[in-house]
């Protein structure tokens, strides 16, 4: 089989198929080993862009997180972490920049 090109998929088109609408910025979880970021509102049951990869500011634990590290998202908290949260949790990128404890937010790199 041959691959098509279709989209540089620097964003992807997304279905909210959920009952709420997804606010711009939300981190929406793809499986468990990648997340994208809604570049607009994306409203329930309608089709919006998520950003599949770059640097974003991103709301973190009280955890320092050293650069390079590997960063999650818990949607039940709705925060980043260094530390992989129980069976919700997702891969969601790298720090680019160490976060100390009393940083409210964290640099990541998606993608």
């Amino acid at each position: 089989m041959k691959a098509k090109y279709i989209q540089p998929g620097n964003t992807i088109d997304y279905k909210n198929t959920g009952s709420s609408d997804i606010a711009y910025g939300s981190i929406v979880p793809l499986g468990t080993t990648r997340a994208g970021v809604a570049a607009a509102l994306i409203p329930a049951g309608q089709t919006g862009a998520l950003h599949l990869c770059g640097v974003f500011l991103m709301d973190k634990d009280s955890a320092a997180i050293a650069l390079g590290a590997k960063v999650y998202y818990d949607p039940a908290a709705d925060k980043v972490s260094a530390t992989a949260p129980s069976k919700d949790g997702v891969d969601v990128g790298i720090c680019v920049a160490a976060a100390a404890a009393s940083d409210l937010q964290a640099a990541v790199k998606i993608g």
